[in-house]
């Protein structure tokens, strides 16, 4: 490929009961900050069972995983948080329970207090680079009418510690319907086999131990 050709951008498919196929990415790390290999396409494990993490193994075949999503949906709806400086967006259903919000600014997100979100917690610059934080997705802000959902990033894949695949850039995730409010720049998919809201990641790894001591 010439330098003057446009690179094409990477796509994500479901294979049925089956991994993600991942094409012309470019960039794929682990939280050990290792660069792990690249082609073409890339089968990443979503079953939770491969023995060669984060790639498949074919052991999906194996257990009879399954791909279906069992969220009745009622969880995905958007909140708004109205403060006199900035408005903070909510979607409860699409959360990956990464915890940058809750544990990064108390003040803010309230665990067990209601309503959870205080906008009026914290200096708008604070909130701000939290929100930025949130890896799923179900968080973005509006200042002055204007809502910052997404981010400028390259293309990539962030295999996190324990946990699910980070998603940044863009990537298009084919055929797979999204949350309300839900960001295409960026979102978790799961990658232990156990979420109900498959594709997505809906904090189940922490719930089962999942582990992964390779990434």
């Amino acid at each position: 490929m010439s330098t003057n050709e446009a690179r094409p951008m990477p796509t994500i498919e479901l294979a049925k009961n089956g991994p993600y196929l991942v094409k012309n990415l470019t960039g794929l790390r682990n939280s050990k900050g290792d660069k792990l290999r690249i082609k073409a396409v890339i089968a990443l494990c979503r079953c939770g069972g491969s023995a060669n993490k984060p790639f498949c193994d074919g052991t999906h075949s194996k257990t009879g995983f399954s791909g279906e999503n069992l969220s009745d949906g009622s969880m995905d709806k958007r909140d708004n948080y109205v403060g006199k400086k900035i408005t903070i967006h909510d979607n409860r259903g699409i959360c990956a329970h990464a915890g940058k919000c809750a544990n990064g600014l108390p003040s803010v997100w309230r665990v067990g207090v209601e309503p959870w979100i205080d906008p009026g917690g914290a200096d708008v610059e604070a909130i701000i680079e939290t929100v930025r934080q949130c890896p799923s997705g179900a968080l973005s802000y509006s200042i002055g009418g204007d809502e910052h959902r997404d981010q400028d990033r390259v293309p990539a894949v962030y295999v996190s510690k324990d946990g699910p695949y980070h998603v940044t850039g863009g990537v298009e995730l084919k055929d797979v319907p999204r949350g309300d409010g839900a960001s295409e720049e960026h979102y978790t998919l799961c990658r232990c086999g156990g979420s109900n809201n498959k594709p997505f990641c809906d904090g189940t790894h922490g719930y089962i131990k999942f582990q992964d001591d390779k990434n």
